[in-house]
Formats: structure tokens, sequence, C-alpha cells
């Protein structure tokens, strides 16, 4: 038997977003690629870089 204190409220209905999932879907993949860098190209074929090579152009730019 519940207390008073515990008295059962009615639930309420959740309300609808104003937005559809496809909206959501399409912030998100917006927002991942505004906030992802873009990569660096590969190098093309005779033209490999070592790690400390790519380290030494990188501070000098």
């Amino acid at each position: 038997m519940p207390t008073p204190e515990r008295a059962e409220q009615p639930r309420q209905q959740p309300t609808p977003s104003a937005l559809s999932m496809k909206d959501l879907l399409a912030a998100g993949a917006a927002a991942t690629a505004v906030s992802t860098p873009p990569s660096e190209p590969e190098p093309a074929d005779g033209d490999e870089e070592t790690g400390a090579e790519r380290a030494v152009r990188r501070r000098a730019a």
C-alpha cells in the first residue's frame, strides 16, 4: 500500500523533439567533419620520408 508521500503521480508523455532523427544525424556528421583535422596526403612513390624528416619539416613550417 503506497504512503501519501509516495503516491503515484500520473506519468507525463515525452514531448516529441522539434528535430527529426535525420536532422540530428546530419548535425552530428557535420560536427565531426568540422572538428576532424584533414589527414596528410600519402607521399608519392620515390618521395618517401622518414618520421624524423617529417618532424623536422613540420618544425620548420
